[in-house]
């Protein structure tokens, strides 16, 4: 049975997008929050988000200022994480 992991990117948002697409390899189900702050424009980062949004993986914000991303309130990330068996904070 997949286990459902959550994977919040706020400093280290990179590493939290690439470690996200490896992880789809084991078969879990893996949805990553971008807390608190827009998705850093390096390319390393793009290139990692740009990755996992191929790989299909569900990625929610706090941050308004993040376009095309589904957003959801702080108040309902928390209760949205108690549905996860784990929740890793990058």
């Amino acid at each position: 049975m997949p286990r459902k992991i959550a994977m919040l990117a706020r400093q280290r948002q990179a590493e939290t997008f690439r470690m996200s697409a490896g992880l789809i390899m084991m078969d879990d189900i893996i949805d990553i929050f971008v807390l608190d702050r827009k998705i850093d424009e390096d390319e390393k980062t793009q290139a990692n988000f740009e990755l996992v949004q191929d790989m299909g993986l569900n990625v929610y914000t706090n941050c308004a200022d993040n376009k095309g991303i589904e957003y959801i309130s702080t108040e309902d990330i928390a209760n949205k994480l108690l549905e996860y068996d784990f929740v890793d904070p990058c």
